[in-house]
């Protein structure tokens, strides 16, 4: 991508692997600039693991915005399969094709006050064989928002994540610890210290929180970057 950056504010959130979070983080980041009057856009290159019945990554980011966005706008590729893209969309004949991701974006973000990006998995899951979630972030040129679990574990993790991005010139505006306990343990509360320390980012929570209840959300603010237009 070239060219200057867009007016438009905006934060990649990703997380140190599967299952850590993701998607409730960007959705509550999304609910608390909505909540400040922004007209929010959502945004996810691909979404797998969709299943009949059950409200996919991409409706949630949706509702939680309150956008008007179609699911093509949303998220360019949706497959059934809970795979990694590149195989998701090999096992339904198709290649992730990365400058569609960008206009995709793009398109997204011109409509937009803020923009909530979300990726898939982890910093470096394949979005297709020779494209990596990390070149994304980074062709679109947001600091990130890591998501990672508050346990045992976690400081490896978030540490090799924001290793990974730093090393390819991406920004880290914050950590987030989820779901995080009411009463927190001596490793939980370690956990979250020596990330601040170690990675000298800024660290932060959420608890559990009721998805079918927005307005049940604690607010969740973090330093945004400005997105890089085509």
């Amino acid at each position: 991508m070239t060219g200057a950056r867009s007016e438009t504010p905006g934060i990649f959130v990703t997380g140190t692997g599967t299952e850590v979070g993701k998607t409730v983080v960007a959705a509550v980041i999304a609910r608390t600039l909505a909540a400040k009057g922004f007209k929010v856009a959502v945004y996810k290159p691909a979404v797998t693991g969709i299943e009949e019945g059950v409200e996919s990554d991409h409706a949630l980011l949706r509702r939680a915005s309150g956008s008007d966005q179609g699911d093509a706008e949303i998220a360019p590729y949706r497959f059934g399969p809970p795979a990694s893209p590149h195989l998701a969309a090999a096992l339904a004949g198709e290649e992730v094709d990365p400058e569609r991701l960008r206009r995709a974006a793009a398109a997204a973000a011109g409509g937009a006050g803020a923009i909530v990006c979300e990726g898939v998995g982890g910093l470096l899951v394949p979005l297709s064989p020779s494209y990596l979630v990390r070149d994304l972030a980074a062709d679109l040129g947001l600091p990130l928002v890591v998501v990672a679990s508050p346990g045992l574990g976690t400081i490896n993790h978030a540490l090799l994540t924001i290793e990974a991005a730093r090393a390819a010139g991406l920004t880290v505006a914050a950590v987030v610890l989820t779901p995080w306990p009411e009463a927190p343990t001596e490793i939980e509360r370690s956990n979250r210290g020596t990330i601040a320390a170690l990675a000298g980012v800024r660290v932060l929570t959420l608890g559990s929180i009721d998805l079918s209840d927005p307005e049940s959300w604690p607010a969740l603010s973090v330093p945004m970057g400005r997105f890089r237009s085509l």
